[in-house]
């Protein structure tokens, strides 16, 4: 499936930098997309939807038509009070791509449509993607097994088949994808943009304080924990964060509602002293800027892509 339209011809590799809760801000969006590569940031990163509006004018007052779009996410559960707010300012910045979360609608995909945007769904199970594929949407964001944040259990190698069997846009993989072989091995999966976020963690423009990236840089997979006792939805979360937020990690207490509201009380938001990342954190040991991380994302992807079109087909046994 190519690249739609308001894509293609805009991207150096083809990658998304995730919109990260609490540390992708108008720095790391704008650096992603001067490198190259579509930067996005969650809606509820600013406090109220009137520094929201303010950040996308930030944004687009420093991107030219030369650089790569950006995204917006918007957390489309009936537990967010600003949906409608931050969609009405999407609406009137015209945002070129809204990822939505925990729930696809069709009545925004259609308002998005109206003024030419895309609309990207991400989706932990194959009843979801039915659900979000139904409604509308451009493309499915596939959270498999090992990703960073709210992600699922699913092996890439059976959502991606499986989704693309019933779907005909544009598929988005995340999980575990931490360099450019990496990106490369998506595309040959048969997705067509590779989903990045605990990489881009690590870059010297994320919100994430030094502590946080230090961490990344010190941890591997194995220290990953997956819970949903932190959001009320499974996702993964760094072992060391939560112990120094008191917490035992192989003991956590249960956490059964999602609150979306909640996680706009700046006294209780539970994410920012519990940090999360991915399996894929191992790969990670170091915190350049954006530029030069998507300059050694493209150098391994294009030699990943050579390397695969140079290498003989292994003989039938």
């Amino acid at each position: 499936m190519p690249l739609p339209d308001q894509l293609r011809g805009r991207l150096k590799i083809p990658v998304i930098a995730a919109p990260m809760f609490l540390v992708s801000g108008p720095d790391l969006v704008v650096a992603s997309c001067q490198a190259g590569v579509i930067g996005s940031f969650p809606a509820l990163n600013q406090r109220t939807t009137e520094g929201f509006d303010d950040w996308l004018t930030q944004i687009e007052s420093r991107l030219t038509p030369r650089d790569a779009p950006y995204g917006v996410n918007l957390i489309v559960h009936n537990t967010n009070p600003r949906v409608e707010a931050d969609l009405q300012v999407c609406e009137a910045h015209k945002v070129p791509l809204i990822i939505t979360s925990l729930g696809a609608l069709a009545d925004l995909v259609e308002r998005v449509h109206a003024y030419g945007g895309l609309v990207f769904h991400d989706v932990t199970t194959l009843r979801h993607a039915r659900k979000a594929a139904e409604a509308g949407v451009d493309g499915l964001i596939l959270v498999c097994a090992g990703a960073g944040g709210h992600a699922g259990v699913l092996s890439p190698f059976a959502m991606v088949p499986e989704v693309r069997a019933f779907f005909d846009g544009t598929i988005i993989l995340s999980g575990c994808i931490s360099d450019g072989r990496g990106v490369a091995a998506a595309e040959t999966m048969g997705a067509d943009l590779a989903y990045l976020g605990t990489r881009f963690i690590a870059v010297t423009e994320s919100m994430a304080p030094p502590e946080y990236k230090d961490m990344l840089c010190d941890s591997a997979a194995v220290d990953i924990v997956y819970t949903p006792a932190i959001s009320g939805v499974p996702a993964s979360f760094l072992r060391q964060s939560l112990v120094n937020a008191g917490l035992d990690p192989d003991n956590l207490p249960s956490k059964k509602d999602i609150n979306m509201g909640e996680e706009l009380d700046s006294e209780s938001k539970a994410w920012k002293n519990i940090w999360s990342a991915g399996q894929g954190v191992g790969g990670i040991n170091d915190v350049p800027s954006t530029g030069e991380l998507v300059v050694a994302l493209t150098r391994d992807y294009r030699a990943a892509i050579e390397q695969a079109a140079g290498r003989p087909a292994a003989a039938a046994e």
